[in-house]
């Protein structure tokens, strides 16, 4: 018996938490199928996901195909959760994207196959819902490979299409062989030859999809179960078994962390290689970190529907691990694997979470902390000097989920702020200052004279010295490296500072002192302190005179509409200060794409519909940061350019950095 770690993806009411319940009642772990409509699907445990009918948080379900035991992780399909997709992609061994037999390709659609097509994933088409009414084969199939990917083989027909009758019949169809050759020279030659069998057909496909070099594509419905055995069938013989030596070194991934009945933490680790016991210390951490270590108290994996104890899990499992206190979502654990980086963009929205009256702050901040751990992406952040906390988002839809379960797990009232672009700020020149050690009113025993320069984009935050580095104790220029760091996360609009090159141009201390026949005194020696409370005033200092400029993100967007509504969309974009690039009509209908401003996507979103008649179609993503309009430029916090003022604003703030 093998086993395949298998994702089900789909853009948002294509039917895959539908599927998953009728992939499980097929294999007989459960007797009734559930519904989504009736909130009592077995993967959508979340209250909150069963009231609002859509996935949030993903879910593992353990079940077996005769000879295959199936780990079935269902994921959201809205895309503002598309980060709890990021972390599970790189556990898989395969994936069934479904498509809708209604709707047809999706945006979301789109972006998943382009990142399972990038990382390799052998997938397997759906194409659901058969039995209702408009549903259509012909088209959808010619979506898939025009919008999708063209190497696709469909896997059989379908019949009585728009009906409870709906079928499905397996059998390749003819076009098989010219997608399947184009990647097997030798089938190309038996084809040429007419000698091309059945049996090398379905070897062909079967070494193909595993190569994630061919999609199979399977039509049916989750709902009335056509279609569904042949898919049973396809991921049976067409995907890859999960890799890895049990004997060989340590390695997997944390792609999930929850909070236990006790408030425990609980990771969800996949295992690459080797074999994690119980009461085994073993080290995590994510790379260019320093690791920690812990011992795991208790392991559970999953099988026939639930998940068990047991005293092991070995290479090519998921499982749960508790004991682990300071684990955090992307955690290697044991050898780290090479990463693929951000297969997704980042939030390029934030928001600032302000507590209902009577709601305790503190409560509050334990609460946020608690769902940071379970989605690091909102990146939650505390401004002490303004008593704010913002969070990033992806959408107005993930707005409402954080505040539904602040008051539905918490008991906490909050309210949200207008939802706002997540800005950077570059500097614009070049712009230098310096503190010196007890001159000028200067509160810390320290010198620190920085310079700042503008960097390219996407090189980050580079750190020089032009002062000797044997000058001064090294703790301290470590400290005023670590500070800078920290303190260019707000610039002078209070937005973070991606890229710059900041220079040390002075460095001096206070050597360490001691009264007579007593210890030391640090009143009159430089601490790490000083130099964590000096730099940010002197970088601060630096950038306001090197000047700084806010750079809003930017969504690339692709519009699929009627040709004849390009004339009422086109005033509406201009309006939103989306910029198309390209127009393209082809007969009745009409594609742009350009760019727009990450802060009216949403707006976009809502007023497409009445612009198209119900028939446009949006898909937008994260681009690049432009730079925003002058005057105009979105601020998180100015910092009062009157140099007494900001002192006394920055002195604040190191309170925050530094103490």
């Amino acid at each position: 018996m093998h086993l395949l770690n298998l994702g089900i993806l789909a853009h948002v009411d294509a039917g895959k938490t539908s599927l998953t319940e009728r992939l499980l009642h097929s294999a007989g772990v459960i007797d009734e199928i559930g519904s989504v409509d009736a909130g009592n699907t077995r993967t959508d445990s979340l209250a909150l996901e069963r009231q609002r009918g859509i996935t949030i948080k993903s879910a593992v379900v353990s079940f077996p195909l005769d000879d295959v035991t199936v780990n079935l992780i269902d994921t959201p399909g809205h895309p503002d959760f598309i980060a709890e997709v990021e972390r599970v992609l790189g556990v898989l061994d395969g994936a069934v994207l479904v498509v809708s037999a209604v709707e047809g390709v999706q945006p979301q659609t789109r972006v998943l196959m382009r990142t399972l097509q990038r990382l390799r994933i052998p997938t397997l088409v759906f194409v659901n819902k058969i039995d209702r009414r408009g549903a259509r084969y012909d088209a959808v199939l010619r979506a898939v490979r025009e919008r999708l990917t063209a190497a696709v083989v469909p896997m059989g027909r379908t019949g009585a299409l728009g009906t409870r009758e709906a079928r499905f019949v397996p059998g390749l169809t003819p076009s098989a062989v010219d997608v399947l050759a184009d990647h097997d020279d030798e089938l190309l030659t038996a084809y040429v030859e007419g000698t091309v069998s059945y049996d090398d057909l379905r070897a062909a496909l079967a070494v193909q999809t595993r190569q994630a070099l061919v999609h199979p594509v399977y039509f049916g419905s989750a709902v009335t179960g056509a279609g569904v055995e042949a898919l049973i069938g396809g991921i049976k013989e067409l995907l890859p078994a999960a890799a890895g030596d049990p004997e060989g070194p340590l390695s997997g991934t944390v792609f999930k962390v929850e909070r236990g009945p006790a408030g425990e933490k609980v990771a969800y680790a996949r295992m690459f290689s080797g074999t994690l016991r119980t009461r085994d210390r073993i080290p995590f951490g994510s790379a260019g970190e320093a690791r920690a270590e812990g011992r795991v108290t208790a392991i559970s994996v999953f099988d026939q529907g639930a998940d068990i104890r047991d005293d092991l899990v070995p290479a090519g499992r998921i499982a749960r691990l508790w004991g682990l206190a300071d684990i955090r979502i992307g955690d290697a654990i044991g050898e780290p694997r090479k990463a693929d980086g951000h297969l997704f963009a980042p939030p390029t929205l934030e928001t600032v979470v302000d507590p209902a009256d009577g709601t305790d702050r503190q409560a509050l901040h334990r609460a946020l902390t608690l769902l940071a751990e379970q989605d690091p992406l909102i990146d939650l952040r505390h401004d002490e000097v303004r008593q704010e906390t913002f969070v990033s988002l992806y959408g107005e839809v993930q707005k409402e989920v954080i505040q539904a379960t602040l008051a539905d797990d918490f008991g906490l009232d909050v309210t949200f702020r207008e939802t706002t672009p997540l800005c950077v700020e570059r500097p614009v020149g070049s712009g230098r200052a310096v503190e010196f050690n007890k001159k000028d009113g200067n509160p810390f025993l320290a010198t620190v004279g920085l310079r700042v320069d503008p960097a390219p984009v996407g090189s980050g935050v580079e750190f020089r010295l032009e002062v000797e580095l044997g000058s001064m104790p090294y703790a301290f220029f470590k400290a005023v490296e670590d500070t800078v760091r920290e303190a260019l996360g707000q610039g002078p609009h209070g937005w973070r500072i991606p890229d710059c090159t900041v220079t040390m141009t002075h460095c001096g201390y206070s050597p360490r002192q001691s009264h007579a026949h007593q210890g030391f005194d640090k009143s009159m020696s430089s601490t790490g302190y000083d130099f964590r409370g000096l730099t940010p005033l002197v970088l601060m200092a630096a950038l306001c005179e090197a000047g700084t400029r806010v750079h809003e993100p930017m969504h690339r967007f692709r519009i699929e509409a009627p040709a004849d509504t390009l004339a009422a969309l086109l005033p509406v974009l201009a309006r939103l200060r989306a910029v198309p690039r390209t127009t393209q009509t082809r007969g009745a209908s009409c594609s742009l794409e350009g760019a727009v401003p990450a802060a009216h996507v949403h707006e976009l979103e809502q007023r497409l519909p009445g612009l198209t008649r119900g028939e446009g179609e949006l898909e937008s993503a994260f681009d690049h940061y432009a730079p925003a309009v002058r005057g105009a430029e979105p601020e998180r916090r100015r910092t009062d350019l009157n140099p007494l003022n900001r002192k006394e604003y920055l002195l604040n703030l190191t309170r925050r950095v530094g103490g």
